[in-house]
């Protein structure tokens, strides 16, 4: 077995000369960061949530059993304050969807990386195009379309959501 690296079969085109693998690049570069800032955001929200979550039953039955001691007041404050904070977290995670994009860009993220090899490869189905370039084109703006068309159909069913759960509304006058 060889130890020399596989070369591409296409020359990787250059970012500066070609629109088309600079849009390649740029898209997996956002939605792989975007991803990664969203997964890590996501989790570090459900932690903090587990841990309050976790401290409300032990806090409540410290309070209990020092019900006569002066701190009990503020132990009551503090149990109280983990319940809103964990109520404010789990509102930011619906209403930000970290986890759903987190998975969504992901997946979009894979697609864009499947799409770049696969050409560079000279495989299937750039290797019996006419213009295998202009197919990978024609690809990644799909991928990355789809993924806005996606995005824009949550934001629709949220505005729905919050207009009167989407039932239509009688029109003035008629």
């Amino acid at each position: 077995m060889s130890d020399s690296p596989v070369e591409a079969t296409y020359p990787i085109p250059s970012r500066e000369k070609d629109p088309t693998w600079d849009r390649l690049e740029d898209q997996i570069t956002w939605y792989g960061d975007k991803s990664a800032k969203d997964k890590a955001t996501y989790k570090w929200m459900k932690k903090v949530e587990i841990i309050a979550a976790a401290a409300i039953p032990f806090l409540s039955a410290l309070n209990i059993s020092q019900a006569s001691t002066s701190w009990s007041h503020y132990v009551s404050w503090i149990i109280g304050g983990l319940g809103v904070l964990i109520t404010i977290l789990e509102g930011m995670l619906q209403l930000n969807q970290y986890q759903q994009n987190w998975i969504a860009y992901r997946s979009t993220c894979e697609g864009l990386k499947h799409e770049k090899y696969t050409y560079l490869a000279k495989a299937a189905p750039y290797k019996d195009a006419p213009d295998p370039h202009a197919l990978l084109a024609e690809r990644v703006e799909s991928l990355v379309s789809q993924e806005h068309a996606k995005w824009a159909s949550v934001q629709q069913q949220e505005y729905k959501v919050k207009d009167g759960g989407g039932q239509a509304q009688p029109k003035a006058g008629g």
